[in-house]
């Protein structure tokens, strides 16, 4: 049952009218947290969508990540998105070629694709850092969003470019852009639910915004398990554990007649 969950049309519908929000989230209680917090859209990777993670995203939009690299051809490509939108999700991210993604779409797979700093082919474009800061490289961002809309993309993620650069090319397009450090012009704003909640692993980029510390609160949660455990070896160690309360009695009577028979 997709209840009020938005569809593809209703998402285009909502470009220029309003910012939406989105997430990247990797567990069931994030994508719990970010239906109750009314966040729009989810982005979760296919190895982690499960009939259960679309239960829990209620009525957000899903984007289902399908991961280059690990997927190569075109049909290793459609056979995934397709097991991906029968589980429930409403559009597949694509990183692949434009004949992959065309391949999609002309199977009535909505796409969502990638340009500006794309991970997966940084390589190109000078390694992990800004995209689009000449006339030229934001020209090359604008002519990719052109062939994402001529292969049939539903919408592309924008990833680390200048925010006037972003803002004209989002105007410019039917595509709706999914801004991760692209500035307020961008139709959604896109972060990972790792930064929001200040437990990132390893390098956290300058667009990255933290609203809770989760890191010292799983660095206190790390400490009691420890002295937890260590409790439960020294009460093993004193005979404190286990306790008359912790086994299962039996009658003298019956215990009796057990050693006999023994």
């Amino acid at each position: 049952m997709r209840g009020t969950r938005p569809t593809v049309a209703d998402i285009r519908a909502l470009k220029g009218k309003r910012p939406l929000t989105m997430l990247y989230v990797e567990t069931v209680e994030e994508a719990e947290a970010a239906a109750a917090a009314g966040i729009d859209m989810l982005s979760i990777i296919d190895p982690l969508w499960t009939p259960r993670m679309r239960a829990a995203a209620g009525d957000c939009f899903v984007q289902v990540g399908l991961l280059y690299g690990q997927l190569v051809t075109a049909e290793d490509y459609l056979r995934a998105a397709h097991r991906a939108m029968q589980i429930g999700g409403d559009c597949v991210y694509c990183a692949s070629s434009l004949g992959t993604i065309r391949a999609l779409a002309e199977d009535g797979i909505p796409v969502v694709s990638h340009v500006g700093l794309i991970p997966s082919k940084a390589t190109w474009t000078g390694g992990f850092k800004a995209v689009g800061k000449t006339a030229d490289s934001a020209l090359s961002v604008w002519r990719h969003v052109r062939q994402l809309e001529e292969a049939g993309a539903f919408g592309a993620e924008l990833e680390v470019v200048p925010d006037r650069v972003a803002a004209e090319i989002s105007r410019r397009t039917p595509l709706v852009m999914l801004g991760m450090g692209a500035g307020s012009g961008a139709d959604a704003q896109y972060l990972f639910a790792e930064d929001v909640l200040g437990c990132t692993r390893g390098h956290r980029p300058r667009h990255a915004r933290t609203y809770r510390n989760f890191a010292a609160e799983y660095a206190r949660l790390q400490a009691e398990r420890v002295a937890a455990f260590g409790e439960f070896r020294a009460d093993v160690e004193s005979g404190a554990y286990p306790a008359a309360e912790h086994v299962v009695p039996i009658e003298d009577a019956e215990f009796e007649a057990f050693l006999a028979g023994l």
